[in-house]
């Protein structure tokens, strides 16, 4: 494959592109700035290999475990904590820490001693793991307005696997019910929803998926998201018996936050390494006997990782701090 023709260039390029034509914009809840553009999109066809970004490395276990954590229904992070994956320990500690001054606790955690007790103390982990209305959740137990709840990845499959011309096997996580400010408090959810829809569809017999995502981190989320729905793809394409096809990635809000650009600069310098490839176990025959330990990755060659921190931003949380300055 021609270093230019290198289906990561697709996510390089849009770098590119933010840093040249980005606007900037501050975040009203952090303060965090970033470049950003609007409308993008990247395709890969799954035949040319899983696309782990290789310029720099993608931590692969987070990757797989978090998918896992999505595709099971869970909500609670200790599943997380235990596996040693840490993306989401920013937001359950934010609530914690909104709660207890809402108390006026004087005693309030350190981060690291909060996910310690995580990993520690099950009852805690119970009571300040939880981040209701989750992925997981959303697609697994999506709530209505009886006791019922929706299995939407279960429907969206079954839904392919009897009409394989159907157009609507999509799945929603983006509930207004309990979002930003169209949720009561009570209700709320102190995160964001990025990646917020998802449709699977079968062309010239194989399977693809398309996936929206309203806010894209482009150097810390989005290398995760790609690996991710692209894993995902071919997952629900083993269980239907199909090949895979093309994972397509669209976009609203891309950016680079202030403190990242410096790393993304770094990052462009390099040049892509061939794709992976993965092998899933036979035992996967449906999405509920999906496990981390039957996913083999194979051949991953990359440049080193280059770290980052987090910008904790969107959700109600966010704007309450904004309305009190």
């Amino acid at each position: 494959m021609a270093d230019n023709k290198h289906p990561e260039y697709q996510y390089l390029n849009l770098l590119r592109d933010i840093l040249k034509n980005g606007d900037r914009k501050v975040d009203r809840g952090t303060g965090d700035a970033s470049y950003s553009l609007f409308g993008g999109q990247l395709r890969f066809d799954l035949a040319q290999g899983l696309p782990l970004l290789t310029t720099k490395k993608v931590y692969w276990n987070g990757v797989i475990q978090e998918l896992y954590w999505f595709m099971s229904g869970q909500s609670n992070i200790k599943y997380l904590v235990d596996n040693n994956v840490h993306i989401w320990d920013d937001y359950p500690y934010r609530i914690y820490k909104i709660r207890n001054k809402e108390l006026k606790s004087k005693n309030i955690l350190t981060k690291e001693q909060f996910i310690a007790r995580i990993a520690d103390d099950k009852a805690f982990a119970k009571k300040w793991g939880e981040l209701p209305n989750i992925y997981g959740v959303m697609w697994r137990k999506w709530p209505t307005r009886t006791k019922r709840t929706i299995d939407q990845l279960r429907w969206a499959v079954e839904e392919i696997k009897g009409d394989t011309n159907a157009h609507n096997a999509i799945v929603n996580s983006w509930n207004p019910e309990y979002l930003y400010t169209m949720a009561e408090k009570k209700y709320t959810s102190y995160f964001p929803i990025c990646h917020n829809m998802f449709q699977i569809n079968i062309i010239n017999k194989r399977l693809s998926l398309h996936l929206y995502q309203r806010s894209a981190d482009m150097f810390l989320g989005v290398p995760f998201n790609i690996a991710s729905y692209a894993l995902l793809t071919i997952v629900i394409a083993k269980v239907l018996g199909y090949k895979p096809g093309e994972f397509v990635h669209s976009f609203g809000d891309v950016h680079i936050y202030e403190k990242h650009l410096d790393q993304v600069k770094e990052q462009l310098k390099r040049k892509p390494m061939p794709f992976p490839t993965v092998r899933i176990d036979k035992r996967v025959r449906s999405i509920d006997s999906f496990l981390p330990k039957y996913v083999t990755l194979l051949n991953y060659n990359s440049h080193p990782p280059i770290k980052a921190i987090l910008s904790v931003t969107g959700g109600f949380g966010t704007f309450e701090k904004a309305k009190k300055k």
